[in-house]
């Protein structure tokens, strides 16, 4: 319930409306936040159960009740499977895949969040429908997409399923000062990752110490290794 309520209503859903939920045209607006404040309700009606009274305070402000009404008495929602589109949920599932992987990037590379990107996507999985939600999301000026795309030059890159991402970099960051940045970060991370596995091939220590600060060890080696081969990757896309 949590997951679905904070992941996929309040991430997701909220989100994907505000275009039209902003929008001049009120039978528009109106029927968006007519379907979002259902939603609510349902999903209240499941929260009941395990949260009771923050539940009923919350239904009771939704609109006006009549005297004696309670969300503790009102119907459960029901499944109606015939509402369950496969199809749908995976184009959902392509954007947000490629909405997360343009996030990682962003926040990766440094990119100021007001600053708009070009968005290469190199897949033929794209359809017309997901572009508007891409580019609202991701904060997409220029958008391209193909089954044939060449990775343009100085591009931070994302592999997801179906999908090759590639975003220029150039003019949204100081590519030389970047990689300066992450060259010092890949030589601290190193040094560190150097004096660690001195300390796990020393015999004495990994004998002697107790093995949950063994294991600690063990864990920064591997947290560390992954972070330099992360690095590395990204230091290779501003080649």
């Amino acid at each position: 319930i949590y997951s679905f309520i904070w992941n996929d209503f309040c991430d997701w859903y909220i989100e994907l409306i505000k275009n039209r939920l902003y929008s001049d045209n009120l039978e528009v607006k109106t029927a968006v936040l007519v379907r979002a404040l259902s939603l609510f309700e349902d999903m209240l009606k499941i929260l009941h159960p395990v949260m009771p009274f923050i539940t009923e305070e919350i239904w009771q402000l939704l609109k006006s009740r009549k005297s004696g009404e309670s969300i503790s008495i009102t119907r459960m929602p029901e499944l109606n499977e015939s509402l369950i589109d496969l199809s749908a949920e995976e184009e959902m599932d392509f954007i947000q895949n490629v909405v997360t992987a343009v996030r990682n990037i962003r926040g990766e590379m440094n990119i100021p969040p007001s600053k708009k990107i070009n968005l290469f996507i190199k897949s033929d999985k794209v359809k017309e429908s997901q572009i508007n939600y891409i580019k609202s999301l991701g904060r997409v000026e220029e958008f391209n997409y193909s089954n044939d795309l060449q990775k343009p030059k100085a591009s931070a890159s994302s592999v997801v399923k179906d999908a090759e991402i590639y975003i220029p970099l150039e003019g949204l960051i100081d590519i030389s000062v970047e990689r300066e940045r992450l060259e010092k970060e890949i030589n601290r991370l190193s040094g560190m990752l150097t004096g660690v596995e001195k300390k796990l091939s020393n015999e004495k220590f990994v004998n002697n110490a107790p093995a949950d600060v063994v294991e600690k060890e063990k864990q920064k080696k591997e947290n560390w290794q992954s972070s330099i081969e992360k690095l590395k990757s990204i230091l290779s896309d501003l080649s």
